[in-house]
């Protein structure tokens, strides 16, 4: 496995054209990855609704509630 140091002196030794290629697929895959967490926390959701265990309210309820149970 390479340590850090060693992929940034590769990185150095690609073309322009190759860095820019592989900072896009970085790019991309990050973004894949937050859509899938975005996803998954989607379905937790949607799962708690289906439980009847979320709690709904305006932002200000949430809060509220979300405070009351740091206070405990």
């Amino acid at each position: 496995m390479m340590i850090f140091q060693e992929i940034v002196d590769s990185l150095r030794s690609l073309s322009t054209e190759d860095r820019d290629r592989l900072f896009e697929l970085i790019r991309q895959q990050k973004m894949e990855e937050r859509e899938n967490e975005i996803l998954a926390n989607a379905r937790e959701v949607f799962k708690a609704v289906e439980m009847g265990t979320a709690k709904k309210g305006t932002f200000e309820d949430i809060k509220s509630y979300l405070l009351a149970d740091d206070e405990e």
